[in-house]
């Protein structure tokens, strides 16, 4: 296969270098530095497991929209920022027009499938999560991950039956598993989605705050109950919304958070490196369903308020 990866920062530079590690066809889209670093001199991935360095087809978008042809690629993985997917979207759009692709969204929040139906279709439209990873980049070129890298991915929404969607799902899957990244297709990819929202709702913003990395959030007694709190909230949030959220959530992912590596959230890094922060992915778009659900959301309000007045925070 043929693989674009939009957007090779953290996420999308470790699972694009393992899919090219097992012999799949990748192109990575990047900017500034570390487009440059790419190009000069190769990309470097650095895992507890895996590790990757040599040399990339890396391009900018300018030269991906007018050079590329997009029926050349087989799978378009988006790993941007949430914030920059309608700009590229946008820009895109014309291009992605003439392809035929399934294009799956591997990003923060629970508003990007959508954004991206609305210019590709419902067809080939589908959503996915990174489980369980930490992968930020530490200087142009060069990555370090962390963290089992899990992902989950299916047809967007819940209840779409389309006769070839479980096939695309599933052998998107096959190859990550080949790649040696546990890969799971779903029929109920909406709802796993919100799940992963509640832990990223949770942790980032508050990562953030205290610049503290995710364990020493879930296993201390007074920042505990601050992380549960806000996942009840987002929890009932969803539920209001219609989505299919059960009982168990909560307890299960809190479960989750105290299960796997202490790991640095994205939002952390970004603070810490004086980057735009995805506060409307996060915090920010809770509130905003929470209003207009009618559902209290005091503890997620409280730490996204506090999080917009610190003086060296930019939203993005």
């Amino acid at each position: 296969m043929h693989w674009l990866i939009v957007g090779a920062g953290g996420i999308g530079s470790t699972y694009g270098t393992r899919l090219a590690a097992i012999g799949e066809t990748v192109t990575f889209t990047a900017r500034g530095a570390h487009l440059a670093a790419m190009q000069e001199r190769g990309l470097r991935v650095e895992h507890p497991t895996f590790t990757f360095e040599g040399p990339v087809d890396a391009i900018d978008d300018a030269a991906l929209l007018g050079e590329r042809d997009p029926d050349a690629f087989d799978a378009i993985l988006v790993t941007l920022k949430t914030h920059a997917l309608p700009g590229w979207l946008a820009g895109a759009s014309a291009w992605l027009a003439r392809g035929t692709a399934p294009v799956v969204s591997l990003q923060n929040g629970v508003d990007a499938e959508a954004w991206i139906a609305e210019v590709v279709g419902g067809a080939r439209t589908f959503g996915g999560l990174a489980v369980e990873v930490g992968a930020h980049v530490e200087a142009p070129g060069h990555v370090v991950a962390r963290g089992d890298a899990r992902v989950v991915l299916g047809p967007w929404p819940d209840g779409r039956r389309g006769e070839a969607d479980p096939y695309v799902a599933q052998d998107l899957a096959d190859v990550l598993e080949r790649a040696g990244v546990p890969a799971t297709a779903t029929q109920r990819i909406e709802t796993e989605l919100w799940r992963k929202w509640m832990i990223n709702v949770a942790l980032n913003p508050l990562s953030a705050l205290l610049d503290l990395e995710t364990r020493a959030l879930v296993d201390d007694p007074a920042y505990a109950p601050v992380v549960e709190g806000i996942m009840r909230e987002v929890h009932a949030v969803g539920v209001a919304s219609g989505v299919a959220l059960g009982e168990d959530d909560v307890a299960s992912r809190m479960a989750l958070m105290r299960g796997f590596e202490a790991i640095r959230t994205s939002m952390q890094v970004d603070r810490a490196q004086g980057r735009p922060l995805e506060l409307e992915a996060m915090s920010g778009g809770l509130l905003a369903r929470a209003a207009a659900q009618g559902v209290p959301a005091p503890t997620t309000a409280l730490v996204d308020a506090l999080l917009r007045r610190a003086p060296d925070v930019v939203v993005a």
